[in-house]
């Protein structure tokens, strides 16, 4: 596979795969050859037959669109844990960073150059009781906002708040070791574009870290999926514009630019 894609700074590409789309046999036996021996057996360590056909397709997936930038057959990446315990390739030719996120069906994975970049993806139609959770571990300005809102509403913001709190945290590399109430996201109105780039940052006093290297993105792919992407700038290179494009990929087949809502 020769290389087909350019990133230049300030370029986020943000793409989706539709894991349970892919059933053809002889595709997935391709997909197999592609795995390291410690990715299989990662893989086939899964009880159920859905969750190892995701993590098999998962994994097809980021090293096939890996090789889109880059003159590495998708087969020939290797990955090691970062400083911050984050998945980095292993001589890579180019200074790519990237980070994956999953939920029923849905795969996404964000690529930029040089910046720390996060993302998550969630299916808001799972059966949580999710204002406890927002009402325990959310910051006290984000309570306040989500519980002023009409009742209806409420789901809907937590998953805002969820996305943007995860897609933070997996920038970082750290997980819950940085506690959801030590940082706060503000969320302007929502137009009706599919795409809400109005969000802001703030910090407990005791955290340290700088609102203005951060951007934030919102997503409203369709009814039942919520997606954010959160990339960390070097503060040189904040006036930069960033330039965002959302791909489709069946790995190994094809490629596109979408465009959102799906449905």
């Amino acid at each position: 596979m020769q290389p087909n894609l350019t990133l230049t700074e300030g370029d986020i590409h943000l793409w989706v795969c539709f894991a349970d789309k892919i059933q053809s046999s002889e595709l997935l036996e391709r997909y197999k050859t592609l795995l390291t021996a410690e990715e299989t057996a990662k893989q086939q360590r899964y009880k159920f037959a859905k969750d190892q056909h995701s993590a098999l397709v998962t994994r097809a997936f980021v090293r096939d669109l890996l090789s889109r930038y880059a003159d590495v057959a998708p087969e020939d990446w290797r990955f090691e844990k970062g400083e911050k315990d984050k998945p980095e390739l292993v001589n890579a030719p180019l200074p790519l960073r990237f980070n994956l996120s999953h939920t029923d069906g849905l795969i996404a994975c964000a690529v930029t150059l040089n910046d720390d970049i996060g993302c998550d993806v969630e299916n808001i139609e799972r059966n949580n009781d999710v204002l406890s959770i927002a009402d325990r571990y959310f910051s006290p300005i984000e309570t306040r906002e989500l519980f002023s809102l009409p009742a209806d509403q409420q789901r809907c913001r937590f998953f805002d708040y969820w996305t943007l709190k995860e897609s933070y945290i997996k920038a970082w590399g750290l997980g819950l070791a940085i506690p959801l109430d030590d940082f706060s996201f503000h969320i302007g109105a929502r137009t009706d574009t599919p795409i809400n780039p109005d969000i802001r940052m703030s910090f407990a006093p005791h955290r340290v870290d700088f609102p203005h290297v951060w951007r934030s993105w919102l997503f409203y792919p369709s009814e039942k999926h919520r997606m954010a992407l959160s990339l960390r700038t070097d503060s040189d290179r904040q006036t930069s514009d960033h330039r965002l494009t959302l791909m489709q990929s069946v790995p190994l087949i094809s490629h596109e630019p979408i465009r959102l809502p799906w449905n």
